[in-house]
């Protein structure tokens, strides 16, 4: 039987490391709102928050740590004594419950680099969920666990004290390094634990001189890997799901000095509208053993209706990775040929692909640029810049600069051919590109002919834009054609550029004369 007291846990029921059948029973027998869904998997109502809490995430201020972190909106400060108050509250109420689950496992797929985690939880749920998004150990591997690197105690179902110091609210996600510890107060949305070990190892892999990142991987026949970053609609899960590429991962990743690997051991892919037809890889990894997250099922032959947003429309599915047919196992690969820059341009203005210098490469990078398009939500009548630092600025912890130098470098060294890809509107159009351009346009990076054509360079934002394209009208390629009416073309290029200025404004004093004026041109 485990022994908890060293993390402050005397309760008699601890189920440590037990498998997805038992979970499954639990969740049924103790958890609400469980179901089992017709394809096997388990559907789950994460209860009230359906999403993640980020004006509720803190990290302890404390040394050594705090001399490296990008204090501000993203990263909000906690000092030791509130911490210490909440973590205390988190195990008073852990030690009420019944049975507690454990979920041992890791976090990166390289060996020099990976840590070992601990999860502490109330809910079946949250050890099933967890059991899929940590490295699952051999049972050899488990009786040599030892210590855990980190610590999660999640006590989501009980409230943070809104009343203690610093708090805002009845949720609170608190971090800190020193302890290595982290405490859940207040929310049982699961994805709080799989982006706080993110959050954790982007403080941590930088440290090593690994550059961390928010983005997905796949490699080819030949052993080519290729990068996709892009922020929520941008179709970087989609485009990354390649059946004629191996999967490495689908969200977050370490880039060393012997090449790239996944820091999880599963996907958490987003499931509103799923089909077989348009993501048949993600489609098909919903079996036993996926946790499917606040779906609606039909109440009679338990078919999700993937399309009913009456919950939240961030319904997702969670499953280990080697559900995907073509995952490779383990998850790492080589040093990449391409990163690919993913943007849904919602102004109509960027072109649908870009080769990137490496000044630009920096530059979109820390942007990290997409938009909503009007319609999407209440009052958004007109498009709507997102602008989102290394395209993960909410997992942050060192400043962007510290990212950019990293992937400069990388870049430099191991010579990567860098692109902008924009999955959004091309001309004054309410219609998103076609899906079968963009995969074309992929498929011409990856086969390597788009290196030999020809580029021109678009006016304002300098980007160098190929000729002729396989799979694509030669038209598209260049914005200004695409819009009926030229001057509204460079009036709305004008506005993003503005925008994007703007933008890197609080970025700038920490990067070069050159990639500052990697930016576009402002008349």
């Amino acid at each position: 039987m485990l022994n908890l007291t060293p993390f402050g846990i005397t309760v008699k029921d601890i189920r440590q490391n037990v498998v997805p059948a038992v979970l499954y029973e639990d969740a049924l027998r103790h958890g609400r709102g469980a179901a089992i869904a017709h394809s096997g998997a388990i559907s789950i109502k994460s209860g009230q928050k359906t999403g993640r809490s980020p004006n509720d995430k803190r990290i302890v201020k404390a040394p050594p740590s705090h001399q490296d972190i990008w204090w501000g909106a993203v990263n909000l400060p906690i000092d030791q004594h509130t911490f210490e108050i909440n973590r205390e509250r988190a195990r008073d109420y852990l030690n009420t419950r019944d049975r507690l689950y454990v979920v041992d496992g890791y976090a990166g797929w390289n060996p020099s680099y990976q840590i070992k985690v601990r999860v502490i939880c109330e809910r079946a749920y949250h050890a099933l969920f967890m059991r899929n998004m940590l490295i699952r150990l051999s049972s050899e591997e488990l009786d040599d666990f030892g210590t855990p690197d980190y610590v999660i105690y999640n006590a989501g179902m009980f409230p943070a004290n809104r009343h203690t110091t610093y708090m805002s609210s009845k949720t609170s996600i608190d971090i800190s390094f020193e302890d290595q510890q982290m405490v859940i107060l207040g929310t049982e949305y699961a994805g709080e634990m799989k982006k706080g070990i993110f959050t954790i190892m982007n403080y941590i892999l930088p440290r090593q001189g690994v550059l961390s990142m928010h983005c997905s991987a796949n490699q080819g026949e030949q052993g080519d890997v290729s990068l996709f970053f892009g922020l929520s609609g941008t179709g970087k899960t989609t485009l990354s799901a390649d059946p004629l590429r191996a999967l490495i991962g689908d969200d977050e990743h370490g880039w060393a000095e012997d090449g790239i690997f996944n820091i999880e051991g599963g996907c958490y892919a987003k499931a509103i509208n799923l089909s077989a037809d348009q993501e048949p890889e993600i489609y098909n990894a919903i079996r036993f053993g996926t946790v499917l997250e606040n779906v609606i099922l039909d109440p009679v032959t338990h078919v999700v209706d993937y399309s009913d947003t009456q919950l939240t429309q961030n319904t997702r599915a969670c499953f280990p990775i080697e559900y995907i047919d073509n995952a490779k196992i383990p998850c790492r690969g080589g040093h990449p040929s391409n990163i690919i820059f993913l943007t849904f341009d919602a102004f109509g203005v960027l072109p649908p692909i870009a080769r990137l210098t490496s000044a630009q490469a920096m530059y979109h990078f820390i942007s990290g640029y997409t938009a909503k398009v009007a319609g999407t939500e209440v009052g958004v009548n007109e498009p709507v810049a997102t602008f989102s630092a290394c395209f993960g600025a909410a997992f942050m912890v060192w400043h962007p600069a510290k990212y950019s130098e990293l992937l400069a470098s990388n870049i430099k060294k191991h010579h990567v051919n860098t692109w902008l890809i924009n999955t959004g509107f091309v001309g004054d159009t309410s219609e998103r590109i076609k899906l079968r351009y963009t995969r074309a346009i992929i498929d011409a990076i990856h086969s390597g002919v788009l290196i030999d054509i020809p580029t021109v360079e678009e006016p304002i934002f300098g980007l160098s834009i190929p000729e002729k394209c396989p799979g694509l009208p030669d038209d598209l390629l260049f914005p200004e054609k695409a819009w009926s009416d030229r001057e509204s073309y460079h009036e709305m290029a004008q506005r993003l550029s503005i925008l994007f200025a703007d933008n890197f404004a609080q970025y700038a004093s920490k990067c070069s004369y050159e990639v500052q004026s990697a930016g576009p041109k402002i008349a």
